[in-house]
């Protein structure tokens, strides 16, 4: 990092490290004689996004002053450097006079914000590098741990690059004008099948960048109906699925993958009992599973850089994705934040799903746990709040679907498991673009398979 000369009172600058020395003054220069760039400039520029140290640390005394409300111009920041003894270190008065001999045309003012930050990205691009050189000597670590945090800096690093253009209102009625043209000679669903038309009706398929909350009670068939979606999905769109079960191994997904596609009994299928006729239709289902692309990680605790990364993995390998399924919910951590602040934790856990989905353009299914106070009421139709840990839930969420089955509560009270299908409420409890409603489905408990009402398959 360059500093002054001492003898001098010069700014010594490494070449060798990207920068651009003008731009930075033109900057600070609008900080100091355009108050209404103040707030423009501090959402795009971070301290360290200066080159030199003077830079830096007069940055960081305007940053001060703004927060104190003490108003900014030359001469208050003169004596504010003053009086804290910071004036020799930014390089004196004559420092700030240079400053205000160049006055910066506030037109280009992005242009420079931008010249300064491409020369920041490319500065931590080179000590990126440089990290990487380093971690490969250090034996005492493993290799997971050094490429996991590396994959991390780089994701950060694109992060940076990413720049969110404003769009004008002509241009958006623009786009949603062409958007509804192309829908009046082609309708269809907006967004993607689920495969229960009922649902679809209310929620006109899942939306790419949606947040979808799938809730209910223990053993309600939260596993069953994403599983269901998943295989719809592939089967009638051909797009990937990744499945990331965080409480059933990969082992146990596939066997109830099996009895849904087969018809078998899950007793006879998880013992081997099968008959002759069982082994020709396993034989059949197998080859035709074999092909499809879904995809399943059983990761205990994977963190969501874990999770964003496998997402860029399908999408490289597939070039395209369907859906993200997440069972469940209250199992993922964050651990940038303890066990004694589990409400926290689980809201920045959803608040960044909602990022993923954004980022990705993908719907994500995340399935929740409901509180015991259901089982406290007479009605044990579940509501919003009974949503469990975290009122981020359904804050962040785009769309809450819950389970109700009235045959759960039966058989729990006459110790009895009924044979046949049985009635489900799928609740709608929000929905963010759109109503909210009861749609009826069938439960095969045989084969833990979700059926469109009336259906015979």
């Amino acid at each position: 990092m360059p500093n002054l000369n001492e003898n001098t009172g010069q700014l010594v600058i490494e070449e060798y490290l990207p920068h651009n020395y003008v731009a930075e003054k033109m900057i600070l220069s609008t900080l100091l004689i355009s108050p209404e760039a103040l707030e423009v400039i501090f959402r795009s520029i971070k301290v360290e996004t200066f080159y030199f140290q003077n830079h830096q640390e007069l940055y960081k005394i305007i940053i001060e002053m703004y927060n104190k409300q003490i108003p900014l111009d030359i001469i208050t920041l003169n004596t504010f450097l003053q009086d804290n003894g910071q004036l020799e270190k930014i390089g004196g008065t004559k420092i700030l006079i240079d400053l205000l001999n160049h006055v910066p045309n506030l037109i280009y003012l992005e242009q420079y914000i931008n010249l300064v930050h491409d020369k920041f990205l490319r500065r931590s691009i080179i000590k990126l590098g440089y990290e990487i050189i380093n971690s490969a000597y250090i034996t005492n670590i493993s290799l997971e741990t050094i490429l996991n945090t590396l994959e991390s800096q780089v994701f950060n690093l694109t992060n940076e690059i990413k720049t969110q253009k404003i769009s004008s209102s002509a241009e958006l009625l623009s786009n949603i004008f062409l958007d509804l043209k192309q829908k009046s000679f082609n309708p269809a669903l907006s967004g993607i099948s689920s495969g229960f038309y009922d649902l679809d009706s209310f929620t006109q398929g899942f939306q790419k960048s949606d947040l979808i909350v799938i809730a209910g009670r223990p053993s309600m068939g939260k596993t069953a109906l994403s599983l269901n979606i998943g295989l719809n999905i592939i089967k009638n769109l051909n797009l990937p699925v990744l499945f990331f079960s965080l409480e059933m191994s990969k082992e146990q997904l596939m066997y109830r993958l099996l009895m849904h596609e087969t018809n078998i009994n899950s007793n006879r299928l998880k013992t081997g009992n099968l008959y002759k006729d069982d082994w020709f239709k396993l034989n059949t289902v197998i080859q035709n599973l074999s092909v499809l692309p879904f995809f399943i990680d059983d990761t205990p605790n994977p963190s969501l850089q874990d999770i964003k990364s496998k997402i860029k993995k399908v999408i490289f390998e597939q070039t395209q994705i369907g859906l993200v399924v997440i069972d469940y919910l209250q199992l993922m951590q964050n651990s940038k934040f303890s066990m004694a602040n589990r409400t926290q934790e689980l809201s920045q856990i959803t608040r960044s799903l909602k990022n993923l989905a954004r980022e990705f353009q993908v719907p994500i299914i995340a399935l929740s746990q409901l509180s015991r106070n259901v089982e406290n009421r007479t009605n044990k139709r579940p509501i919003l709040s009974d949503l469990r840990e975290s009122g981020s839930i359904e804050q962040d969420s785009d769309l809450v679907l819950m389970l109700y089955r009235e045959s759960y509560y039966n058989s729990l009270n006459s110790n009895t498991i009924k044979e046949q299908s049985n009635l489900v409420e799928l609740i709608i409890a929000k929905q963010r673009n759109g109503p909210i409603g009861t749609v009826e489905l069938e439960f095969d408990a045989k084969r833990t398979k979700f059926l469109n009402r009336n259906s015979q398959n």
